[in-house]
Formats: structure tokens, C-alpha cells, sequence
């Protein structure tokens, strides 16, 4: 019983195997999945379906409200299965996989609500939803990589579970715009490919209880000066998401307004494709270049860079060609961006016995990104001089994310 009681707070020092690499890269697509296709395609149109006035803002609006509740969720969830001591007819289980189970259970129920959601009302209420139970699920799932995988193994791991943030959203877009094409079959596909793509991750692999191991009480103060690095770390994760969502949030009406593309819906998916190509083309690599080189800021400098050509020339050029060759850059920029700074991160949490409840904290800054970046495009989109500034302003944010990795001491 000794291993079993300390190996959840353990150092991992053994190489994870392929098929449980294979495993969490279907769970992180079945996560990634039922999150960003509502967000690209299914709730912009549902909105538009329902005949609203300024489209625009009821988006930023509906995904703000998401973003903010994912801000509290992530956190609170990881916290609570950083604590987690399950047992079934007395005997003790895992603390990780009964959050993560649950909260596909919650994000399967929420996009069948969203489904039949006949109004805002609904929409805003589905989506909410879905962000409590996708949100436990990525606090979860995000802890897998510093509780089981050993840090020279780290970025190639990162690299596997990163190609799922955009792999997902062509999956679902090419299920909701080619096997279906409304939404509420859509949330329905999705729904259930969220299941189908978690439960063999939840059932097949190992999840260590505590035993009897003393835990810290369940508290949300952060030493930051104390854990600079942490604190650098969330900083340029925050900037970093901040410019994503700033680029990609409006692509859809960016190709219908500003494009002026003839069918902006199979654009869309095209530009999916090609922004998972360059992400794809780019993650495994950078992560595994990382982990031979032993640096990852380096890596995470000239992600940014990348991000922001590629924003500079959707701003001034907003040609279909242009919007082409852009997607390719940004998808390869964050598909390196993702696969590094994952594996950074892990490298500056403060406590073992909090890991899930750190990245927890982690995570806020994409939320919080998510959260902000309705509210800052928004009027820019109305008011503040439209598409080209929006892109400005996606570059300049990206490149204050990259520069800030550079104030982080402990990690090359």
C-alpha cells in the first residue's frame, strides 16, 4: 500500500506508453470538440437563426458569460480533485477520473439543452452549462501530463494533447456543415462524440488514490512573489489565449463582412482545415525540438511572432488568398505555442499536492482571455474601426505574451 499512497503525489520519473498518450489525445478531442465548435460555428449561427439584432454583441455577450464561468469552475474543480478520496464499497479509487467523467456527463447534457434552446434565454443557459462540465473535465485532464509523465517527456506529450484544441474543432466542423447542417443536430453529434471520445480514457487507464496521504487545506492564495515564474507563466498564457480569441472569435462574419466571401460557412471550414494543418505540421515538432534542446522559451517567443504576422496580414489585407495563407501561419504559430508552454507550465507549479488546482489557475488565463476578448472586439468590430484594428490589436497582444515569457527564470 505505501506505493499506492504516494504515488499520486509522486515526481513521475517513468516514460507514459503510446496508448495512453492515444488516450488522453481522444479525451482532449472530445473536450476541444464539444468546446470550440459551438464557439466557432454553432452558436454564431444559432444566433444569427434566431433573427436577433446585433448579432455581434449577443455573441460576445452569450461566450462571455461562458468565459466567466469557466474562470470559477476551472480552479474550484481542480482543487477539489487535488482532495478527492472516492470509495466504493470500501475500497479507495482514483481522485481525477470521477471529476472528469462527471463533467462530460454535464457538457453532454448542456449540448442537448442547447439543442432545443428556442432563445437567447436557452442558449445563454445551455452554454453556461457547458462550461461548468467541459471546464471540470479540462482541469482534470490538464493535471494527467504533471502526475504522469516525466519532464523530458513533457513537451512531446504537450505537443499530442495540444493538436486536439484545433484537430477538434475540424472535426466538429466538418460533422455540423457536411453530416448535418443546423444546429441542433450538430450539438447532438457533438454531444455524443464527446462520450464516445472520453469514456475509453476514464475506463482504460490508471488513476492513483491518496490513501491516507495529508493533503493542504482547499485554499486559492497564491504566493506570487514567492512563485514568479508561476505568475510570468500565467501572464503569458493570459496574453498569448487573449490574441487567439481576438483573431478567431469573429472569422465567420470577418469572411461574410469584411471578405465578402459568397459562402462564408464552407470558408470557414476551410480555413479550420488549413489553420489544423500548420498547428498540426508544427505541434509534435516543436514540443519534441523542446524536449531534445532542453529550452522552451525560445520556442514560445517566436510562436508569438508567427501569430502576429500572420494577425498583421488578415488586417491589411483582407482578401480570400490572404486569408488563406494566414490561417496556415497562425495554426503553426499556436500549434508550437501549445505543445511548449504546456510543458513549461508544469515546470513552474508550486506544490504537487496541488497540481489540478494550480492549472486550474493556469487555465483562468484562457478563460478569462475567452471572458475579455468578446468585450474588446466587440466594439472594435461596431465602432472602433472594424477588422483591420481588430487584427492590430490580435498582434500586438500576442507579441506582449511573448515577450513576457522571457521574465521566467527556472525554465530555459
Amino acid at each position: 500500500m505505501a506505493v499506492t499512497r504516494t504515488a499520486a503525489l509522486a515526481e513521475p520519473v517513468v516514460a507514459v506508453r503510446r496508448g495512453w498518450i492515444g488516450l488522453l489525445f481522444a479525451a482532449n478531442l472530445g473536450l476541444w470538440m464539444a468546446l470550440y465548435t459551438p464557439l466557432q460555428v454553432l452558436l454564431p449561427e444559432q444566433i444569427e437563426d434566431l433573427g436577433v439584432g446585433h448579432k455581434e454583441i449577443w455573441l460576445g455577450i452569450v461566450t462571455g458569460i461562458g468565459a466567466i464561468i469557466a474562470v470559477v469552475v476551472n480552479p474550484l474543480a481542480g482543487a477539489l480533485s487535488d482532495r478527492t478520496r472516492p470509495r466504493i464499497l470500501g475500497r479507495e479509487y482514483g481522485r481525477r477520473h470521477i471529476w472528469t467523467a462527471g463533467g462530460a456527463l454535464l457538457g453532454f447534457v448542456s449540448l442537448l439543452v442547447l439543442s432545443v434552446a428556442p432563445n437567447l434565454f436557452w442558449v445563454t443557459v445551455g452554454w453556461a452549462l457547458a462550461n461548468v462540465g467541459l471546464n471540470v473535465m479540462l482541469a482534470t485532464l490538464t493535471a494527467a501530463v504533471p502526475d504522469r509523465v516525466p519532464v523530458e517527456q513533457r513537451g512531446l506529450v504537450s505537443g499530442w494533447i495540444g493538436m486536439p484544441v484545433a484537430l477538434g474543432l475540424v472535426l466538429g466542423a466538418i460533422l455540423v456543415t457536411t453530416v448535418v447542417t443546423t444546429p441542433p443536430p450538430g450539438y447532438v453529434i457533438i454531444a455524443i462524440g464527446l462520450l464516445l471520445l472520453v469514456a475509453p480514457f476514464v475506463l482504460r487507464t490508471p488513476d492513483d488514490p491518496l490513501g491516507d496521504v495529508a493533503v493542504p487545506r482547499m485554499s486559492f492564495k497564491l504566493d506570487l512573489r514567492g512563485n514568479p515564474d508561476f505568475a510570468w507563466a500565467w501572464i503569458t498564457r493570459f496574453l498569448v489565449m487573449l490574441g487567439n480569441a481576438l483573431g478567431t472569435l469573429y472569422l465567420l462574419y470577418f469572411l461574410t463582412d469584411a471578405v465578402k466571401l459568397d459562402d462564408p460557412d464552407t470558408g470557414l471550414l476551410y480555413l479550420i482545415l488549413l489553420y489544423t494543418v500548420g498547428m498540426i505540421s508544427t505541434a509534435m515538432l516543436g514540443g519534441w525540438l523542446s524536449d531534445r534542446a532542453g529550452k522552451r522559451k525560445i520556442f514560445v517567443i517566436w510562436s508569438g511572432v508567427l501569430i502576429a504576422i500572420a494577425a498583421t496580414m488578415l488586417g491589411i489585407w483582407p482578401t480570400w488568398p490572404v486569408a488563406m495563407v494566414a490561417s496556415v501561419l497562425f495554426g503553426a504559430g499556436f500549434g508550437v505555442y501549445l505543445a511548449v508552454d504546456t510543458a513549461l507550465v508544469t515546470q513552474v507549479l508550486p506544490a504537487a499536492a496541488d497540481r489540478a488546482k494550480d492549472l486550474g489557475v493556469i487555465n483562468i488565463a484562457p478563460s478569462a482571455s475567452q471572458a475579455l476578448g468578446p468585450v474588446l472586439a466587440a466594439p472594435v468590430v461596431a465602432y472602433l474601426g472594424g477588422y483591420p484594428t481588430l487584427f492590430a490589436l490580435t498582434a500586438l497582444t500576442t507579441l506582449a505574451g511573448a515577450v513576457a515569457v522571457v521574465k521566467i527564470r527556472s525554465v530555459p
